[in-house]
This record gives C-alpha cells, sequence and structure tokens, in this order.
C-alpha cells in the first residue's frame, strides 16, 4: 500500500477481504489512540512506530526478551499469550480497536464482538517481509489518521540504512553469520526471506548462510551445522539466554567453530527477527557498532 492510499479506499479494499467478513462495519469516526490493543508484536511495533503507545499487548515478558525495542512502559498491560489473548480481559478493558497479525493468533470471529480488527500482514512469502511491513504501516497510518507519522518514520529508517551502508562500505566483502541459540544443541539461522537478509542486501552486505531457508526466513539447525561457515563475522542474538550460551561456550564443538576460534564472533541485544522498521534500525545500529570498529 502506498502513502497515498486514501481512507476510501482503503476501507474499499478492506471490505473485500475475508478477514473482515464477520466484523461490523467499521464506525465513521475513528478509534480512541490511547485504547489500541496490539495481540501480536509486529502489530505493536508498528503503532508505536506511529507515535502511539498501545493501551495492551500480548506476551509482555516474552516481548521483552525476543524484542526489547521499541521499550514498552510499565503502563502497558499485558494481554495474555499471544495464540490465546485473555479474552475476558480484552472485554473488560473495552478497547477502540485491536491490532493483530493475519493469519496468527485467535480467529478474527471471536475478536469481532469486543472491538474493531484490523490485520497487518506479517509475511506474505514474497522474500521481503520489510517491504511488506512497511505496507502494514501505512495501513495503520490511514486507518489512524497519521500518515504524516508513517511518512517521518518511514524517512528515518532510510536515512539510517544510508548512513550504515556507507558506514560498512569497507567491511562489504566479509560475509556475515546471523543466529540465536535456541539450546545447547540449536540455533536458529537466518538466511534468504528473513528481515535480516532483505536490510544487509540494500546494505550491500552478503548474508554468510547459504544453506536452506524457509517462508519465514529463518531454519532451526544443529549447531554443528555452523562449523561449515568459514572468513565471516558472527552475531549471535541474545534472548535472556546467558545460561544456554554460558554451557555452550564451554563445549569443544563450540570452540572449535571458525568463527569463534578466529575471535569473529560478537553476542549482541536481541532485535525481533519478524518485525518491522524499527527492528531494521535496531539492526542497523548493531550492524554500525559491531562491524564499524572492524574498519
Amino acid at each position: 500500500m502506498t502513502p497515498g492510499l486514501t481512507r476510501r479506499r482503503l476501507l474499499q479494499a478492506l471490505a473485500l477481504s475475508p478477514l473482515l467478513a464477520s466484523l461490523p462495519s467499521f464506525a465513521a469516526s475513528r478509534p480512541d489512540l490511547q485504547k489500541i490493543i496490539a495481540l501480536e508484536w509486529l502489530p505493536a511495533e508498528l503503532l508505536i512506530a506511529l507515535g502511539v503507545m498501545p493501551m495492551g499487548v500480548a506476551d509482555i515478558h516474552n516481548y521483552n526478551l525476543w524484542v526489547d525495542e521499541p521499550k514498552l512502559p510499565a503502563s502497558v498491560i499485558d494481554v495474555g499469550q499471544r495464540m490465546e489473548p485473555n479474552m475476558e480481559l480484552l472485554q473488560q478493558l473495552q478497547p477502540s480497536l485491536l491490532l493483530v497479525s493475519e493469519g496468527y493468533g485467535p480467529k478474527v470471529s471471536q475478536l469481532a464482538p469486543i472491538a474493531p480488527v484490523l490485520g497487518m500482514t506479517a509475511n506474505d512469502g514474497s522474500a521481503e517481509p520489510l517491504k511488506r511491513a512497511i505496507s502494514s504501516l501505512y495501513k495503520l497510518a490511514d486507518y489512524l489518521g497519521l500518515q504524516e507519522r508513517a511518512a517521518l518514520h518511514v524517512q528515518a529508517y532510510h536515512d539510517l540504512l544510508n548512513q550504515t551502508r556507507q558506514n560498512l562500505q569497507p567491511v562489504a566483502q566479509q560475509p556475515i553469520l546471523l543466529f540465536s541459540l535456541l539450546d545447547t544443541r540449536h540455533a536458529l539461522v537466518f538466511g534468504k526471506g528473513s528481515l535480516f537478509q532483505e536490510v544487509m542486501k540494500d546494505l550491500g552486505l552478503t548474508n554468510a548462510w547459504q544453506g536452506e531457508d524457509s517462508f519465514w526466513g529463518s531454519v532451526t539447525v544443529g549447531i554443528e551445522r555452523l562449523a561449515s561457515i568459514k572468513n565471516a563475522r558472527a552475531l549471535c542474538f541474545s534472548h535472556g539466554d546467558a545460561d544456554i550460551f554460558a554451557n555452550v561456550s564451554r563445549m569443544p564443538l563450540w570452540q572449535a567453530l571458525p568463527f569463534v576460534r578466529e575471535k569473529q564472533l560478537s553476542v549482541v541485544p536481541a532485535v525481533w527477527f519478524y518485525g518491522s522498521t524499527f527492528s531494521a534500525m535496531r539492526f542497523c545500529r548493531i550492524l554500525n557498532e559491531q562491524l564499524g570498529s572492524a574498519q
């Protein structure tokens, strides 16, 4: 969706969507911005990008571990799990709008009696999840009447992207491995189709992982598979897993990994792998900090 999409065109498009087939028609007035609840982390990020803090977000504990930024103040209410939010609490809170990721979480028919529901596209299999997320940002901005904020935010992202591209040009030839530990035997590796890959392509960087991929751009592999990655920098995204990393780092297999042996590994803060521009900007800042120092 382009920034110029009008509210009327948006509502016409949504009227044709099966997502809203069971919903009551939208009210002419826009929702109360102070009473919007995000039932998934992508729409929470999109809402905050528009300068609106959600009244409630699902699974705040894990949000703080896996997403971390943008930060959620203590006033934001935890409304339960992303797949199974607390429906009774949602009714009590009387939200003006419920934001969901399409195809994830409870059915729209379950949520419709509580409040209007607006779906955000997290991924469509095009291997351009960030582009899809930015389209969802404009969609949300159109619905809330915050188009100017969306444009300013996206411009800030592109400004940082351009700055990062210039900063990292001297190290652009060195491949980068991106992963997160799941346990002492498995890692989640990010490749084609991931948010990270899309950003790296725009930065002129090479992803060291050339193995299998998936719809979401991430695959679970045994840690031994990382031994095939040579002559690369490696970034390991942490998510409250210090104990796992401590145990793994004592294993001979881990110590023999080329990027560990050559001291080319950096453990970095969490970035939401399936996020939007905020996540992409956080990733750019980490790349600047970790690779920029190698210039």
